[in-house]
């Protein structure tokens, strides 16, 4: 009976290992890709890691498979195995379930299509919008540069001006985007990536939106901890909700 006992409890931990191995696929093909590897990987205490590979060897179709906790940021990570250390990564949000990155050998990043992933779409939506905000602060760049050459000083603060009221809109447009979506994991990643050093007061508003589940995922712990730091050199008190 003992021995029986054992067995049975062997065999449930090794299925129990194995459906853990295996709640998140990511397939698809890479037009002209001939030979090759291609890694998914994450980060993990601030390094980045293997999760899996596969090598390419005529055949451009490809599979990956992980265990992931929650969604998250992963990356595929091509090596070409042809002498050019130009290779690519494509950086995209993972979910459970399938997925699927679509590309070519030739323009790897510029041509995915990725798809399979409610977080990934919102991502990509708001990266078109804001995509126009990073074009009108390059025009002030290159304007700011032209007017100190020139020395316009009254141009040169004219656009200093601009630039600080499109750094406001950028922002106010981005804490908007994260409301509009607090019940998804990408809300608070958007914000720490392209608002951490916006006014507290909007990273205040952002947090205190999310509901438990938010607040306790991977970027979403990530928000509380810099909204924790930004009070302490603000010298302000800590009133970040667990609630």
């Amino acid at each position: 009976m003992k021995r029986i006992f054992i067995l049975t409890l062997t065999i449930l931990v090794m299925v129990s290992c194995q459906e853990k191995e295996t709640n998140f696929s990511l397939s698809g093909n890479i037009k002209g890709l001939k030979q090759g590897s291609l890694y998914l990987q994450k980060i993990k205490d601030t390094s980045i890691v293997n999760i899996d590979s596969v090598i390419i060897d005529g055949d451009s179709n490809y599979l990956l498979e992980a265990y992931i906790d929650e969604p998250e940021i992963m990356f595929l990570y091509l090596d070409k195995i042809d002498g050019d250390k130009n290779d690519d990564i494509i950086d995209f949000f993972a979910e459970k379930g399938e997925m699927t990155i679509n590309s070519t050998l030739d323009n790897f990043v510029a041509n995915s299509k990725v798809s399979g992933s409610k977080n990934q779409a919102i991502l990509e939506e708001y990266e078109g919008i804001i995509k126009r905000f990073n074009e009108q602060n390059l025009d002030l760049v290159k304007e700011s540069f032209d007017a100190q050459k020139a020395n316009d000083q009254e141009k040169v603060l004219a656009i200093n001006k601009s630039y600080e009221n499109l750094l406001k809109r950028k922002y106010l447009y981005t804490v908007n985007f994260a409301i509009n979506h607090k019940d998804k994991e990408v809300s608070p990643y958007i914000i720490l990536t392209e608002a951490f050093d916006a006014n507290i007061k909007y990273l205040d508003t952002v947090y205190n939106s999310y509901q438990k589940e938010i607040r306790k995922s991977k970027y979403g712990k990530e928000l509380k901890d810099l909204i924790k730091e930004q009070r302490k050199l603000l010298k302000l008190d800590d009133k970040v909700s667990d609630k």
